[in-house]
């Protein structure tokens, strides 16, 4: 691994940086590194060229055509099926591979014997619309994170901060802005089903559909045009019977310092809407049986002022990674849960250089994962692996996202979301949409269907 180090100095001047000030953006010159071609940074500004052995390949734009015979509310057909495994990492050989691995990679490999890793060629799938590359390179030269790395300023569209800054406590801060703020397009409708599994394999599933709408993403809007709403959040659960019509909405915000996450929940036996202000930080998630927080959903979301933020620095790990087997509508859902995890034949793991980010709990504040671990793909920003630590230090958790690139928008993002806990053997699998229709990103919305007076109405119907 890369190490970015620092000192207690520095430390404290970064602190105070984030604390009264906004950081200064990149140069002019370093900006010129940045491109879609012959450039040494790709246009998020991963590092274009391969690494030294050849085990992971030159970037050359990632999938800019779907493969033949695609078409538009298709889940998406698998671009690299031809493509043969060049080994599985198991319980008795991860020892060989250990410097690749998470340290939540290594306790399920110890927890499940039969658990494994399909490691296949490393593809660099990852790609973006134009418009993307294009303000995200324009952020580079603008973008500043503001207040307690609360929020972000003079950016719009793109990633914020496609080049980190070089002292590590901000360049933690802002690689999760990136990870937030990457290109999903403006509005969407899914069904986000999820599974709570018992140790055993015996599951009820959860079906919920979700719709969500992002100006920040829209045509040449500004953070003063979106009113400092990142998201606009409608979640409703469709069954099981004795759960369904409840409904969640969430305004997510772009600073928390100047308003933080607003939510409302509408429960069908009270029949009213009402504020929700704990749906943040480590409150349960929906009808997640306890398996993941509010802030395990796509990975990471919400406010990071809980956290103290750390680049530890860039590593080669072995992420899932163009999950198409596991995101196919000709997988069902009872081959993929198995007890402890996923089918891992339906699984995909390739070796990718990833941004390690550390969160650790500040002084004075409180959360049931107090340090977490994160894994960002350096292609897309997209966070595939998380350990979670226990307030005792111990390991608790191990998350992973397998992703796929969604060719009509195109987007490299999460197809599912997986969070095992490791004590008790049981995990939940969040996005098992493989008999449901696929993902609308033509889906057309307004912010007036986001208020709680429309959550009303919707949840009389």
């Amino acid at each position: 691994m890369t190490m970015l180090k620092k000192t207690g100095l520095a430390t404290l001047v970064a602190t105070a940086m984030l604390a009264n000030a906004a950081l200064a953006k990149v140069s002019a010159e370093d900006a010129a590194k940045l491109g879609v071609s012959g450039t040494p940074l790709t246009p998020l500004g991963a590092t274009r060229a391969g690494n030294a052995d050849g085990t992971i390949p030159e970037w050359t734009g990632g999938i800019t055509q779907p493969p033949a015979g695609y078409k538009v509310g298709m889940h998406h057909p698998d671009p690299f099926a031809s493509d043969k495994p060049l080994f599985t990492i198991t319980a008795a050989n991860h020892k060989d591979y250990a410097g690749k691995l998470s340290a939540g990679q290594v306790a399920m490999f110890e927890k499940y014997p039969d658990w494994k890793m399909v490691v296949y060629p490393t593809r660099r799938s990852a790609s973006n619309p134009a418009r993307t590359y294009e303000k995200t390179i324009a952020n580079a030269k603008s973008g500043e994170l503001v207040g307690a790395g609360d929020g972000v300023a003079n950016v719009s569209e793109g990633v914020p901060f496609p080049i980190l800054d070089k002292d590590p406590a901000v360049a933690g801060a802002q690689a999760i802005w990136n990870h937030k703020l990457k290109y999903k397009g403006v509005s969407l409708q899914r069904w986000a089903n999820q599974a709570p599994v018992t140790a055993g394999g015996q599951y009820v599933m959860v079906r919920i559909k979700e719709e969500l709408l992002g100006l920040y993403y829209k045509p040449d809007a500004t953070l003063q045009d979106i009113n400092n709403i990142l998201v606009y959040f409608y979640q409703e659960v469709v069954s099981p019977p004795r759960l369904a019509g409840q409904v969640l909405l969430v305004h997510e915000t772009l600073n928390s310092q100047v308003g933080p996450r607003q939510a409302w929940v509408y429960n069908p036996g009270q029949r009213r809407v009402r504020r929700a202000p704990n749906i943040a930080y480590d409150n349960p998630g929906t009808a997640a049986d306890n398996l993941r927080t509010t802030d395990m959903t796509d990975m990471f979301n919400g406010s990071l002022d809980r956290f103290d933020w750390k680049l530890v620095g860039i590593k080669e790990t072995y992420v899932p990674y163009n999950s198409y087997k596991a995101h196919s509508g000709d997988s069902k859902i009872a081959d993929l849960i198995k007890p402890g995890y996923i089918n891992p034949d339906y699984l995909r793991y390739e070796l990718h250089r990833t941004y390690v980010v550390e969160a650790n709990v500040k002084s004075g504040q409180r959360h049931i994962n107090p340090k977490r671990t994160m894994y960002l793909d350096e292609d897309s920003w997209q966070i595939l692996v998380i350990d979670h630590y226990d307030a005792q230090g111990k390991l608790w958790r191990y998350s992973e996202a397998p992703s796929v690139n969604y060719y009509e928008v195109p987007v490299f993002w999460s197809t599912l979301e997986t969070h095992h806990d490791l004590k008790s053997g049981r995990y939940i699998a969040v996005g098992l949409d493989n008999e449901d229709k696929m993902y609308d990103f033509s889906f057309q919305t307004t912010p007036d269907m986001f208020s709680p007076a429309s959550l009303r109405q919707r949840g009389f119907q």
